[in-house]
């Protein structure tokens, strides 16, 4: 992976596949369909490979060439690749599984480890030149957590309420550059 990745590195994959299993397990979600999910999650973002225009539909892309080789058919194959393109922000999860995976991957939103991530998220950001100034960051995280909610009942109640803490503070700061 390019070094440039802060926040769409291999430890956001890790992440994510951390937090399926934690919402999985929540949600009642059974073996095999634990299984697709860690897969969907696997590929999430592995079209970063290949850049971030388009991530997405690059993960399905190489999620259809490498799964058939892993014993998987093409009807398994799209309801993976089906979960991946939910993750496209604004997500549009479906399904009980596209909404754990997207749940998961912005499980950050309501932890503490918040800031960090969004930090390097920026850093990110900010390497690829679509943004240079805090403000804009701040501004843009503001109307990202004003408009995000999470699908699962995991989401709703654990990491919901310190989302809203962070909203808060964002809130705040954003405020105090219109005074």
């Amino acid at each position: 992976l390019p070094k440039h990745l802060y926040y769409h590195g291999h430890h956001h994959t890790l992440d994510v596949l951390e937090a399926v299993e934690r919402i999985a397990q929540s949600e009642h979600v059974s073996e095999g369909d634990l299984n697709l999910l860690l897969v969907a999650a696997a590929y999430h973002d592995c079209g970063f490979l290949n850049g971030h225009q388009d991530h997405e539909q690059t993960g399905c892309d190489i999620a259809r060439k490498s799964l058939p080789d892993y014993g998987f058919d093409e009807a398994v194959i799209e309801r993976i690749c089906d979960m991946i393109m939910a993750t496209k922000v604004p997500q549009t999860p479906e399904s009980h599984l596209a909404k754990i995976l997207c749940d998961a991957d912005l499980d950050y939103l309501g932890r503490d480890d918040f800031e960090p991530i969004g930090n390097n998220l920026f850093k990110e950001l900010k390497h690829l030149g679509i943004l240079s100034e805090v403000e804009a960051w701040n501004r843009i995280q503001l109307k990202f957590l004003g408009q995000h909610a999470y699908h699962t009942a995991y989401g709703k109640t654990i990491r919901e309420p310190e989302k809203q803490m962070h909203l808060k503070k964002i809130k705040a700061i954003v405020s105090s550059y219109d005074s």
